[in-house]
């Protein structure tokens, strides 16, 4: 029996999938979810809801996310400028930003910059909190 991940931890394997499935679009995801969630037994695990909803949300809605995500770039960048582990970890938040009403903005960022100290660099970091801040500053 697998234990109950939280909702960081669920992020966490979002990224990782969505990181996958971005350098194979042909991958499976539900091979991956086994094989981050998985154990050594082979037991299958239960995917949570979420997961499956942060995931498939992301790919359903990649377009909108990347519009989203555009209009905060300067002059010169593109999305195939931005490194795919900033750029995944941007889908996931403004997923929850536009599509999670129940998830605080504040909570969707400090999420987004968790994964970024996780998986990219202080200067990630900075550049996943300047885009996103934009989008917590009406709420003040």
């Amino acid at each position: 029996m697998t234990e109950e991940l939280n909702r960081h931890q669920i992020r966490t394997s979002a990224f990782q999938t969505l990181f996958a499935m971005n350098a194979n679009p042909e991958a499976d995801r539900h091979v991956i979810y086994q094989q981050l969630l998985g154990d050594d037994d082979g037991v299958t695990a239960d995917v949570p809801a979420y997961l499956e909803q942060l995931v498939v949300g992301v790919l359903d809605k990649q377009d909108e996310l990347d519009g989203q995500i555009k209009k905060y770039l300067t002059t010169g960048w593109t999305l195939q400028r931005i490194a795919k582990t900033d750029l995944v970890i941007l889908r996931i938040a403004f997923y929850e930003l536009d599509y999670q009403p129940d998830i605080p903005k504040r909570v969707a960022v400090n999420e987004a910059l968790e994964l970024a100290k996780q998986f990219s660099d202080d200067r990630s970091r900075r550049f996943i909190n300047g885009v996103l801040s934009h989008e917590i500053e009406p709420e003040k």
